[in-house]
């Protein structure tokens, strides 16, 4: 028995191999039984017993599951526990319709023989994934068409050269057997190109989002507001889009995003430091668990001994600017320009205010109207995922950085801060169409004074995307083709000019990083979060209002 025990994990490390070879052998001995003649001999004597319509219906089922079994065999390597149990009813229900279609006593043997031995190997399918969660992709689909070809081929060759040699393929159809045998062929078929559309077409259930009227949401707020471990961005948890891992204590969360396999985790765990690998770990155990494919966007570099223990692949992405608000100054001739910019701004009358709780709500109104101004003149509309859109539930969740010219808000942003003061920064950050020139390095100026005297460290003015990658001829690929888009993709994104404005401010570039189990599963990665960002392929390819369509918006707008 102990030695019994020791193989078991061996067993079961081989099961979902050849299992799935097993199931895939299977289902092509089905599909090639229905496209070949029955034994005459045996097919007479069941036409005594048997009616003939029963006869029909077993023998196409049978090549319908024959099919279902040659897909199954993707699930079952995958080790998904649905595919295991669903493989066990098709063989259970095909080994008595072998009897049914010709008395193919073999095919039943054979069919029997594996789920005995499928059987005892539960344990070994340990993802817990309803069967849409199968990875099907078009080149699977593509070689399971290929495969019922190949059975209908074979069984057209199989007509022509027993009692058909001498008659055309369309006279052989007329038979009654050769006609039962493409009968099936069509019917799977039929089922093939249904569970085509619908698998493409069909999204995996993914754990729910966490609202506003769930209860978690207080927890994350909670969280939140006493986190020793937390970035600004860690407030991207109240957008309302994200599902969470809470740690056993209740004082750590890590928050992540899913589009259909993707599970994309949006920066390190907040709360406790000493819970930060364990909710990592369990992250990575639950997508495998899913069957889903894990990642990590915009992790810093503090972070990557931990990532590297999870065993992922990890490709630098850009760098996030910090200042530090110590020793930052508008004085000196380097700063002339912003200095100028600032003093001529509040001459002119422009106020800066912060404004919280109440106060924010009751400026909604003119805030709301900046916002959708601002966006009529911009591609893309509003974002999510790794930057926040204008929900007024959401700005009201945070301190709002307003500048007002004679009288009235004509620039906002919305304040991330930290429980630890350790760094703050800014999340939306809109201005009105009349607003004066420089009325944003206005805002920035007075709002890193406020930061100062809050008594935060740092502020973070965000990340660049594919700033500080190296095009060296043995940088990783990645690398290389993320300084050419930085160099020459201008008309994509203004790359270079988002860093050369924050440079002005003197901060510290730090590296951020993306992290997924395999170094190929990175590019995908990278098209999902701007998938998630942008609101699909719908929301990149917006663009912004003509100046006539915009001029034609409500007032409120």
């Amino acid at each position: 028995m102990r030695f019994l025990r020791e193989l078991k994990p061996a067993v079961y490390s081989v099961a979902p191999n050849l299992g799935a070879a097993l199931t895939m052998a299977a289902g092509l001995m089905l599909l090639a039984s229905g496209a070949t003649p029955s034994e005459p001999g045996r097919f007479i004597r069941l036409m005594q017993i048997t009616p003939v319509l029963l006869i029909e219906v077993s023998h196409f089922l049978s090549s319908v599951i024959g099919l279902a079994l040659v897909l199954l065999a993707f699930g079952v390597r995958a080790r998904l526990d649905a595919a295991w149990a669903a493989t066990m009813v098709s063989l259970l229900v095909a080994a008595p319709l072998a009897l049914l279609k010709g008395f193919v006593w073999e095919e039943t043997a054979a069919l029997c023989l594996l789920a005995l031995l499928l059987a005892p190997l539960h344990g070994a399918f340990t993802r817990q994934a309803r069967l849409s969660r199968m990875e099907i992709t078009p080149g699977w689909l593509v070689s399971s068409a290929a495969v019922l070809l190949g059975a209908g081929l074979i069984g057209l060759w199989s007509f022509q050269h027993a009692d058909y040699a001498d008659q055309p393929w369309w006279r052989v159809m007329v038979d009654d057997d050769a006609a039962r045998a493409i009968r099936a062929w069509a019917g799977a078929a039929v089922a093939l190109f249904a569970f085509g559309v619908w698998r493409l077409a069909a999204t995996a259930a993914p754990p729910r989002v966490v609202g506003e009227a769930d209860p978690d949401y207080a927890k994350v707020r909670a969280i939140l507001a006493q986190a020793e471990e937390a970035e600004p961005g860690s407030n991207l948890a109240l957008l309302g889009d994200k599902r969470f891992l809470f740690s056993s204590s209740g004082e750590s969360f890590l928050m992540f995003g899913v589009r259909g396999r993707a599970w994309i985790a949006m920066g390190a765990p907040v709360g406790r430091r000493d819970e930060r690998l364990e909710l990592l770990w369990r992250f990575r155990e639950l997508a495998d668990a899913h069957a889903a494919r894990p990642a990590m966007y915009n992790i810093a570099a503090e972070d990557l001994p931990d990532i590297v223990e999870l065993g992922f692949t990890i490709q630098k992405v850009g760098e996030s600017a910090a200042v530090p608000l110590e020793t930052f100054s508008i004085e000196g001739r380097r700063r002339g320009n912003l200095r100028r910019a600032w003093r001529k701004a509040g001459e002119d009358g422009c106020s800066f205010e912060v404004l919280r709780g109440a106060a924010v709500e009751a400026a909604m109104t003119e805030l709301a109207a900046i916002s959708d101004e601002w966006l009529s003149h911009h591609a893309g509309g509003e974002k999510s995922f790794t930057m926040g859109g204008f929900k007024p539930a959401y700005v009201a969740e945070f301190p709002v950085a307003v500048a007002r010219f004679e009288g009235r808000i004509v620039a906002f942003a919305t304040l991330w801060t930290t429980a630890t003061l350790g760094a703050f920064s800014m999340d939306l950050m809109r201005y009105a169409e009349d607003a004066p020139k420089n009325i944003m390095d206005f805002l920035f100026v007075e709002l890193l004074e406020w930061g100062r005297a809050e008594g935060y460290t740092a502020f973070e003015f965000g990340m660049a995307p594919l700033a500080g990658l190296d095009d060296r001829p043995l940088a990783p690929m990645m690398s290389r083709v993320g300084r050419l888009l930085f160099e020459r993709g201008e008309e994509i994104y203004n790359f270079q000019g988002v860093r050369r404005y924050k440079e002005k401010y003197d901060p510290t570039w730090q590296p951020r990083y993306i992290a997924a189990p395999n170094r190929w599963a990175i590019p995908l990665a990278l098209a999902d979060v701007g998938l998630m960002s942008s609101g699909g392929m719908a929301g990149l390819a917006r663009r912004p209002k003509r100046p006539e369509e915009a001029a034609a918006l409500p007032d409120a707008a």
